[in-house]
């Protein structure tokens, strides 16, 4: 049986490029199942930068957690330019996270699964939500939609960009 996971990608160096290469490269490295709309925020923790383009998706694939992490993900950032820094908030070509595998609950290299980032960042939930909205979160029992509607936005915290989303689309078959 395949794994479901679920991922949350984001990029404010030539997101309009880099989101939909990441979205290509998903779909040659595991089933692609589901793509969320593609929303603009500002960054976090580092101000004085360039917005993010943010997008869920769904995969399926037979990989362990550990090991999708290690050459699909980790494979996609390299390709795509991805340096890391100390400076976790640092702009990047792509960050891709898992936010949920199947329904289980572990850690995974230092960070909790389900993905804390879930119930804290309103672009991750509503991307998520418009994925799966009816997933019930394995340690809230609320779902993707109740957890993404918990969210008091201010106008202007996500905006959407459907030109970027139109050409994630394209890979869903």
């Amino acid at each position: 049986m395949a794994n479901q996971i679920y991922l949350d990608l984001g990029s404010n160096i030539e997101p309009e490029h880099n989101l939909p290469a990441a979205i290509k490269l998903l779909a040659k490295l595991s089933t692609l199942i589901a793509v969320s709309s593609v929303w603009e925020t500002k960054p976090l923790g580092m101000p004085n930068q360039p917005n993010f383009l943010n997008a869920g998706v769904l995969v399926e694939t037979n990989l362990g957690a550990a090991q999708f992490k290690r050459t699909v993900i980790h494979n996609i950032e390299q390709a795509l330019g991805r340096t890391r820094s100390k400076n976790k908030n640092a702009p990047r070509t792509i960050d891709i996270d898992i936010i949920l595998f199947n329904s289980e609950i572990f850690e995974l290299d230092g960070r909790q699964i389900p993905n804390k980032e879930l119930v804290e960042r309103s672009f991750v939930a509503a991307s998520l939500a418009e994925i799966s909205p009816d997933y019930v979160h394995p340690e809230t029992g609320q779902t993707l939609q109740e957890i993404a509607h918990s969210f008091n936005l201010v106008a202007g915290d996500m905006l959407p960009r459907p030109d970027v989303s139109k050409a994630l689309a394209e890979f869903i078959s």
